[in-house]
């Protein structure tokens, strides 16, 4: 358990901060919690209840939310014994999280439950630890461009398909649209991705690999020098705009709700609410990778999400039969489609192909994920020190946005900062 839990308010740790709950059934009660948009609320909610209809012995309460200070939360919960019993994660909670005393319990002894024959063996691996199955892994998933084709008409371009275009645009938008109008808008985790993006595409390495990372302080720089350029030249915003909507997500933006930020990098996963967000008139598009990067296949793909049982749940059977039902049977597959992106179940996606459900645009942005990206993401990568809100990621990328670091002085934070988490500091 990373010592920065104990540091959040006791209150986070006695539940998670809900913005919607609910309870479905009448038996063996169970809690189930996971983060998301509108949408995938609806469906998780109607799948539950599908689930207790069919399982009239086990009840679930639902309690859900934005993305936007859970993991925070999740983790004040996990670390004072009082987390739900079922719980949507991230890849890497089943490290940042786990103890002899917290964490997750290892899925392998539910087989007889949950057919864990539905799986690749390499994605079964991505959630292992020290042999342990700590999560069922529901999609993978990486960054995709996604571009708002009704503002780019506007302006009369067409939808970037090159690096070089994408920065051309920036002063078409400026001089055609306006001053708060940018072809593309990017916060300061997705920085730090498009960061990974850029040099994975001109030096092909991986990240960071034996516990060291595989880029140098120059290199780092060059980086992030395009990134300031960008800014200087109007094809993103600058970090104090963004922060200035008030949003805590661009689906909840008003600038990218009626089309001023023209293009997002997001996870393909995440298309569905994206697509939601978007005012009458509006129509987002995938996006190609840029070929003019470099000669090599820039970013990564992890797991989107996996289901994972809590170690102090009194009902895992219950919790095991929730979660297969979850990812294999036909009425909640159906429901919940690819709210948590193309389902890795092979059972599930069987059922999504045969009803028509992979036609959509998450469907689609995967397919241009997965023909595009051939690394997977560094499991410390997401570690709470880097990722977590007023980590080391945020700090660089908003310092150097809002001036308070020179290019050279974020190259060298960031370069510390991760070399120290990967050592285990």
């Amino acid at each position: 358990m990373q010592k920065r839990v104990g540091t959040l308010c006791v209150t986070a740790a006695v539940m998670l901060c809900c913005t919607g709950c609910g309870e479905s059934g009448s038996g063996t009660g169970i809690r189930f919690s996971w983060w998301g948009g509108q949408s995938r609320h609806q469906a998780t909610q109607a799948a539950v209840d599908s689930f207790t209809a069919d399982h009239p012995e086990i009840a679930v309460r639902t309690e859900y939310g934005a993305w936007n200070g859970w993991e925070e939360a999740a983790a004040a919960a996990l670390y004072a014994g009082t987390e739900p019993d079922v719980m949507q994660v991230n890849q890497n909670w089943i490290t940042d999280y786990s103890s002899e005393t917290a964490g997750f319990l290892d899925l392998n002894a539910f087989r007889s439950i949950i057919d864990l024959q539905q799986y690749d063996r390499d994605v079964l691996d991505m959630c292992t630890v020290d042999g342990k199955l700590l999560c069922l892994p529901l999609s993978e998933t990486g960054r995709v461009f996604f571009w708002n084709e009704t503002t780019f008409a506007a302006a009369g371009l067409p939808v970037p398909e090159s690096f070089s275009a994408l920065c051309e645009a920036g002063s078409i938008f400026r001089e055609k649209l306006g001053e708060e109008w940018y072809p593309l808008a990017l916060g300061w985790y997705d920085r730090m991705l498009f960061l990974v993006y850029d040099l994975q595409c001109r030096y092909g390495r991986e990240w960071a690999k034996d516990g060291v990372l595989q880029y140098s302080q120059a290199e780092i720089e060059e980086g992030m020098q395009r990134i300031v350029q960008m800014e200087k030249d109007h094809v993103i915003p600058p970090l104090k705009q963004i922060a200035g909507g008030g949003a805590d997500s661009f689906d909840k933006d008003e600038n990218f709700i009626t089309g001023k930020y023209a293009g997002i990098y997001e996870w393909d996963s995440s298309a569905g609410k994206f697509v939601d967000a978007l005012a009458e008139g509006q129509t987002l598009t995938v996006g190609q990778y840029f070929d003019d990067l470099g000669s090599y296949h820039g970013g990564f793909s992890k797991i989107a999400q996996g289901f994972a049982i809590s170690k102090h749940t009194a009902s895992p059977e219950a919790c095991a039969e929730l979660i297969s039902y979850l990812v294999s049977n036909e009425k909640a597959v159906t429901l919940l489609g690819t709210e948590r992106g193309v389902p890795l179940n092979h059972r599930a996606y069987e059922i999504c192909e045969q009803a028509d459900l992979l036609g959509d645009i998450a469907a689609n942005a995967y397919s241009t994920m997965n023909d595009y990206i051939t690394l997977r993401i560094d499991p410390d990568f997401e570690h709470a020190s880097l990722k977590g809100d007023g980590g080391l990621y945020e700090d660089v990328f908003t310092g150097l946005s809002y001036g308070d670091y020179s290019v050279s002085q974020a190259a060298e934070r960031l370069c510390a900062g991760i070399q120290a988490a990967l050592a285990g500091e």
